[in-house]
């Protein structure tokens, strides 16, 4: 299993360290292979530089992990995140091994500079099936054109030497429009399988809480002006707010001003299911398609229903009417209204709390991951002998 943290740790970390659960519970051995972003850029301003200038294919991490497979003698080498220290070279490196190799898709790195398919706050796809060069141009990376050069390099290079063609066996999206999009991006349909994530069964549920919760990233694309002027116009319906990050400030304004918004910061895995425990319903607001909101199956798994935008992966989650409500993106209107009508009808609120865990149940919870992530292996390996 090979993983590159990033410097701010974040649902990628988890959900990699949950699928190494998943297999050893079973009786796999995993061999973990992680470096972490946040280390090298701890070090000297050299040697992050240097990292940071190799992270298109880096020849020294290639050999290492050429060596790590000649020890391990893995069967699968499954990757989770090679971005930045790892690179994909770790790819090449395995295959040349011999090593069956599957890439999880998280995000939409190899698409787009910023990995989101956002800009100006707003979805954007110009980069999708072509040469990334607009994401320089308009600084998408960190707003930054030298940043955003070395990842159109890394995304262009390895088109271009074959590296997703040639030594990745499979694929994994984690939405069925995750995978529409990679495919419209030109990697391979045959190769391209869906598996969502999988979340641990918190225990039975218990009867609907009070109010709304809303957890992530305090971000631009996670569309937090949209739900604090949202809740600008829901005086009565309580709010919580757990999660930091740059907007972290507008976010305590807001809370100075408003008697029924709270504001927890960042909080333990345990703390944030227990405000959601302690709801009546999740509230997302998000700007960018989503690779896979994490919070949306914690909030199933805990039978509550989900209001979030109608875009990307939340839609293809939140069955309209059934596990929650959808709204139209960047409403703060709309995103109010459909709050609302669940708060306001306990019976429909408690119904599609019933349907939120059964939907949990059939699709995430680890047992049916687990044996779906072993079939995926087995396609890897059929494909590289």
């Amino acid at each position: 299993m090979f993983h590159n943290e990033y410097a701010e740790p974040g649902g990628e970390d988890l959900s990699a360290s949950m699928d190494s659960t998943l297999l050893q519970q079973r009786g796999i051995e995993v061999c973990e292979y992680r470096v972490s972003n946040r280390d090298v850029l701890a070090g000297s301003r050299s040697e992050a530089a240097l990292t940071l200038w190799r992270s298109h294919f880096n020849r020294q991490v290639y050999r290492a992990v050429r060596q790590f497979c000649r020890e391990q003698k893995p069967q699968v080498a499954h990757v989770q995140n090679f971005w930045f220290a790892l690179s994909p070279s770790v790819h090449t490196a395995c295959h040349d091994e011999g090593v069956a190799t599957v890439q999880t898709l998280r995000n939409y790195r190899l698409l787009c500079v910023n990995a989101l398919l956002m800009r100006n706050g707003g979805p954007c796809e110009d980069c999708v099936g072509k040469a990334p060069w607009r994401g320089i141009v308009h600084a998408c990376h960190r707003d930054s054109r030298m940043s955003s050069a070395l990842v159109a390099r890394m995304i262009q290079y390895n088109r271009w030497r074959g590296t997703w063609h040639d030594d990745v066996d499979v694929f994994i999206a984690l939405t069925p429009f995750a995978r529409g999009r990679y495919v419209a991006g030109g990697l391979p349909a045959e190769r391209m399988v869906v598996k969502p994530n999988s979340v641990n069964d918190p225990g039975p549920t218990e009867p609907t809480g009070k109010g709304a919760v809303f957890v992530g990233r305090l971000s631009p694309e996670k569309g937090v002006d949209t739900l604090l002027k949202a809740w600008e116009t829901l005086p009565g319906l309580p709010l919580t707010i757990l999660g930091d990050g740059p907007l972290r400030a507008d976010v305590e304004r807001a809370v100075a001003r408003s008697s029924h918004v709270r504001f927890l910061g960042h909080v333990s895995s345990q703390e944030c299911f227990e405000a959601i425990r302690q709801s009546a319903l999740l509230v997302m607001a998000s700007r960018w398609y989503e690779g896979f909101p994490r919070v949306i199956v914690e909030a199933f798994a805990l039978g509550r229903p989900v209001v979030a935008p109608r875009l990307g992966s939340m839609a293809d989650l939140v069955r309209e009417g059934v596990t929650g409500l959808l709204y139209e993106p960047g409403s703060h209107l709309d995103l109010a209204r459909a709050a609302r009508h669940v708060a306001d009808r306990p019976s429909l609120g408690a119904e599609m709390s019933r349907a939120a865990r059964s939907e949990y149940e059939s699709a995430y919870a680890p047992e049916s991951n687990a044996s779906q992530l072993l079939d995926i292996y087995r396609q890897a390996q059929r494909r590289r002998d």
